[in-house]
């Protein structure tokens, strides 16, 4: 690995966060406010599940709405904002100079939150598609677009301007996402609402978008962040670091073409949810080179990063290994067109969210020069997050096997079938509740951290050690 003098490190990381503070903070902010907005959303349309009655006449909140609503709030509004802050602070951190073209930031940055602000009243208002993860109204997916561009402009420049000719596993994924969400957000937009395809294509590229959502630009972020942040961190050497390029070649091989698994039995050719089987098993390879380099972070002691990002990356592998045993017919069988897909859905945001969350609690501090005001609180939202996301995720897991099995017994009528998932649905809807009273905590204390006085000293950190003076 490249590594710059010990004494040059902290003055020059010094400069690329305070040349950055301002348009990141921004994205950070917009970002936790929807992670509480979208909380919300989502425990209400939970609710709503098996009480009906809750906001019935409201036109604005109904279960179908609420349901398009949090999915654009966390997606766009929370994970977005918070990959693309991450993303850059990582481009600019290993690119070895400050980020150029910060006001592209800004102005993107304000732009994509009136966006996705205008989505959330469109699909209220009744303007909503039908489509996983593009329910947005067709007028804002130009809009947003565009304002992704923008913001993506610094991150190509750290990229292309780079000081240092050898590249690392955290800019793969970086940039790789940064190039690859605008060609799948501009494909979904022509090929589902501008220039449609007809009949059951539709279902075919709206599986494909909603599964590369996760695979070509969340999941890659929150990876490379691992990269960076665990040798950084822990001051271990990744022990399989040559092989970290088959591990993103496969993800990206192999991983947009997940989607058509849900579509076993689908009035489309056989082939696809065939090949879309076989793409969830060989992207296993990923999962497993992954695991095998960054196994280290579940050794690691007293990083409040390493916490976060240790709980996300165990709920990371378990997503790859229940999506490709869940893929294959017998199982799917069961577990199709149930709570049980939502469940492994949230899995995968989970997993996405606490990486995140992980690399927001490392970087804040070193882009506004203030520490943490309370370790409590950051206990409070690491508890918070582990039983609200556990809670969401097993109570929708088994309502979603109790439904599937319940579905194949034509002797079980769907009052049956209501009254057997009622108690797991209640058990994700307590799960959400917890988990919205973490994000306000996180929000909170974001807040007393933009407002506090930097260090007198102008350093809060300790001293970095060879691994920390490391660009990689």
């Amino acid at each position: 690995m490249t590594t710059v003098s010990h004494h040059n490190a902290p003055a020059e990381a010094s400069e690329i966060d305070a040349t950055a503070r301002c348009p990141l903070a921004l994205l950070i902010a917009s970002s936790l406010l929807w992670l509480v907005v979208g909380g919300v959303l989502a425990l209400l349309n939970l609710e709503q599940v098996y009480t009906p009655a809750v906001l019935a006449d409201c036109a604005w909140f109904t279960y179908g709405h609420l349901q398009a609503m949090q999915e654009t709030a966390l997606t766009y509004g929370w994970a977005t904002n918070a990959s693309l802050a991450v993303g850059l602070w990582l481009l600019a951190r290993l690119g070895g100079a400050p980020l150029r073209g910060l006001n592209y930031v800004v102005v993107g940055g304000i732009f994509w939150n009136l966006g996705v602000t205008l989505a959330l009243v469109g699909i209220a208002a009744g303007d909503a598609t039908s489509f996983s993860l593009l329910q947005m109204p067709r007028y804002v997916q130009p809009f947003l677009l565009f304002a992704f561009a923008a913001i993506a402009v610094p991150g190509v420049l750290a990229w292309t301007g780079r000081r240092a000719h050898q590249t690392f596993a955290t800019q793969w994924y970086v940039v790789g996402a940064l190039l690859l969400f605008p060609w799948l957000f501009s494909v979904a937009q022509v090929m589902l609402t501008f220039l449609p395809v007809r009949g059951t294509l539709q279902v075919v590229v709206s599986t494909w978008y909603a599964q590369n959502v996760f695979s070509l630009w969340l999941a890659p972020v929150a990876i490379g962040a691992l990269y960076y942040l665990l040798p950084k961190i822990s001051g271990r050497v990744i022990p399989a670091y040559d092989f970290a390029i088959y591990g993103f070649w496969s993800l990206l091989l192999f991983g947009s073409w997940m989607g058509a698994r849900h579509l076993i039995g689908s009035p489309v050719p056989a082939w696809l949810p065939t090949v879309a089987i076989c793409s969830a098993c060989l992207v296993l390879f990923h999962h497993l080179i992954a695991f095998f380099n960054l196994r280290a972070v579940f050794c690691a002691q007293g990083s409040t990063t390493l916490k976060f990002a240790a709980l996300g990356f165990a709920a990371y592998l378990a997503s790859g290994f229940i999506d490709a045993a869940f893929a294959l017919r017998g199982l799917a069988a069961v577990t199709q067109f149930t709570y049980f897909q939502q469940a492994q859905t949230q899995l995968l945001f989970a997993a996405c969210s606490l990486i995140l969350i992980g690399a927001l609690y490392y970087l804040a501090p070193r882009l506004t020069g203030v520490a943490w005001p309370s370790g409590a609180l950051i206990r409070v939202h690491y508890l918070a997050s582990f039983v609200g996301f556990l809670g969401v995720i097993v109570g929708l897991g088994l309502a979603g096997w109790t439904q599937g099995h319940d579905l194949n017994d034509a002797t079980v009528s769907f009052a049956q079938i209501a009254a057997h998932t009622k108690p797991w649905l209640q058990l994700a809807t307590a799960g959400q509740a917890i988990l919205v009273v973490g994000h306000a905590v996180f929000a909170f204390h974001f807040l007393r951290l933009l407002i506090g006085k930097p260090a007198a000293n102008g350093s809060i950190f300790r001293q970095p050690a060879t691994m920390e003076a490391s660009v990689s």
